[in-house]
């Protein structure tokens, strides 16, 4: 994935024209677009393949099952054009490792160290160091942090090395996108912010500008 302007677009929409007629507004400000599942059940997952001639795809699916199941989550969701796929740590280094052969050299795996939300204190934040050390042992690409709370990203960063970070909870939230970079991140995860802006290009360039105050 490109690392241009740091932004990647959360999609958080669930009709196909709307969502494609975002990413065309905003396409000069993002690095990628991230997809979830309210997408991919109501468009359909050939969603994954048009938004990839369009710009790297990130599924962020948080797969979270045995590795079985991990490995044919991960699978299909590279072979329709996914450049990078979510997972989650907590169910253990045999999942983690399948999704990262799985992927191989085709896509990257990006494991969540922390939920972004307040719950994400309850359980996730409590395993978050020892969960990224095990994904540096298995071979992840990256893993997720929250912008919500940037000392923890940093936290993260001391672990990881040189992996990259991505931040979701910029905007809705309340994350700041230039804490969450100046703390560590690669990039930032935004989508309300942006999808649900009277204009979306505007929104996302105002976000470009904050990130590049630290850069």
């Amino acid at each position: 994935m490109k690392k241009d302007t740091r932004l990647v677009l959360a999609l958080d929409e669930t009709d196909r024209k709307k969502a494609l007629n975002i990413v065309d507004q905003v396409a000069d400000h993002i690095d990628a677009v991230k997809i979830n599942w309210p997408l991919v059940l109501s468009a359909g997952p050939e969603m994954i393949t048009e938004l990839s001639e369009l710009t790297d795809v990130v599924c962020d699916f948080k797969v979270a099952d045995i590795p079985n199941t991990v490995h044919l989550i991960v699978e299909n969701a590279v072979a329709r054009g996914a450049s990078a796929v979510i997972v989650h740590a907590f169910t253990g280094e045999d999942s983690l490792t399948e999704a990262v052969k799985t992927a191989g050299n085709d896509a990257e795996i990006y494991a969540v160290t922390e939920m972004s939300h307040p719950g994400g204190k309850m359980f996730t934040a409590l395993h978050a160091e020892e969960m990224a050390r095990m994904g540096v042992r298995c071979g992840v690409a990256g893993f997720i942090a929250p912008a919500t709370r940037p000392e923890r990203v940093k936290a993260i960063r001391s672990i990881i090395g040189d992996r990259k970070i991505m931040s979701p909870g910029v905007g809705a939230q309340g994350g700041s996108a230039s804490a969450a970079i100046a703390a560590g991140a690669d990039y930032v995860i935004v989508g309300r912010a942006i999808c649900k802006s009277d204009d979306p290009a505007a929104a996302a360039k105002a976000i470009c500008d904050d990130i590049r105050t630290v850069l």
